[in-house]
């Protein structure tokens, strides 16, 4: 079946239906992971979005569940050059085509995804309709395109209870994770590392937080404008002032920048993939790691007397982390908990534990 989809500024793409054949309209955001796509639909950060993969081929190891970042996917469509119909993968259980009808995702594939990249990296994140419908007239879809807005996401996609997970290698320290949008695998490193991680929804107030004595605070990833969660930024601030170490990873950091006086900014475009060089501002050395962001803090706006740049993008100097001056805090801009990779800003995790009392 024939599927379309529709750009604001009036750019059309025609190509073949994949997964549900109900009509969406979100913002359009690209990704430049080679692997990695179950993760990418299963990021709760991607809610209210459709991802445009940049890598040609999508599908050819199949679908591997326990590799899933969330309970159930939030990306609401998908858009690839060409998908795989038979998967080569011992571990994988079933195809991406039946993962997207299971959950009713609607998606688009046989189009140039790499002019579809090339107008969103010179035009800027724009939204757009995937749709088996054939318009004669573009004028009404496009002025319903153009009203879209991304708004309430944290909420939705953030836990509705509190609940616990248990450290792997013995219980040593107790962690509070505010659930912003979390993925799977920001528990589970900290799980590794010896952590009970009591996991609070995105509403919970500080007091409720705090009253557990925690040993650490983690603030997690999440969907959406950052400036949109004005009572949530209230109760970081109280946060801020307890003196308990706090380590904030994406949307956390932004919230944490806002909570303390910074501003932010939407990027063009965004960062999200697997591969942009961040820079570490104390060492010099550079990492390469996972993003997932389409706003970012304004360095401009910093007070250097609360917080000061500790990482910055490589490529467009952007801020990617903050070191807060006299509190034991730290927040990045990237993905230290990247599944599937790369690692190499794990080790933030352990500079996490050493905050805590833990050894390096």
């Amino acid at each position: 079946m024939k599927a379309f989809l529709l750009l604001e500024d009036g750019t059309v793409f025609c190509g073949s239906r994949i997964g549900s054949d109900r009509e969406v309209i979100r913002e359009m955001v690209f990704n430049t992971s080679m692997t990695g796509y179950l993760e990418v639909l299963t990021d709760p950060s991607y809610a209210g979005q459709a991802v445009v993969m940049t890598y040609p081929l999508i599908g050819n190891y199949g679908v591997c569940m326990e590799d899933m970042e969330s309970d159930r996917p939030w990306a609401d469509g998908f858009i690839v050059r060409e998908l795989s119909d038979i998967p080569s993968n011992f571990r994988s259980g079933d195809t991406i085509q039946h993962f997207l009808e299971k959950y009713d995702i609607p998606g688009i594939c046989g189009i140039d995804t790499r002019a579809l990249t090339k107008i969103l990296r010179e035009k800027g994140t724009m939204n757009g309709m995937i749709t088996t419908h054939v318009y004669e007239d573009y004028e009404k879809p496009l002025a319903r395109i153009r009203e879209y807005r991304v708004k309430g996401v944290v909420k939705e996609t953030s836990c509705k209870k509190i609940y616990k997970t248990e450290g792997q290698k013995g219980t040593k320290w107790k962690v509070a994770l505010l659930d912003l949008g979390a993925k799977k695998n920001i528990a589970r490193s900290l799980q590794a590392r010896g952590c009970e991680v009591t996991i609070f929804p995105c509403d919970t107030p500080a007091e409720q937080i705090l009253g557990i004595h925690p040993d650490g605070i983690m603030l997690s990833n999440g969907p959406g404008d950052p400036k949109e969660n004005k009572e949530i930024i209230k109760e970081l601030y109280k946060l801020y002032e307890s003196n308990v170490p706090i380590f904030a990873i994406c949307l956390g950091h932004q919230l944490m920048a806002l909570a303390t006086g910074a501003d932010t900014y939407k990027l063009k475009y965004g960062h999200r993939g697997g591969n942009h060089p961040v820079k570490d501002l104390e060492t010099g050395r550079v990492y390469i790691t996972s993003q997932n962001h389409g706003y970012a803090v304004c360095p401009d706006s910093l007070d250097e007397k609360v917080a000061v740049p500790a990482f910055v993008n490589v490529n467009d100097n952007t801020n990617e982390g903050l070191s807060y001056v006299g509190k034991n805090i730290f927040t990045v801009q990237f993905h230290p908990e990247a599944c599937p990779g790369p690692g190499d800003s794990e080790y933030l995790f352990d500079r996490f534990i050493a905050m805590m009392g833990g050894r390096k």
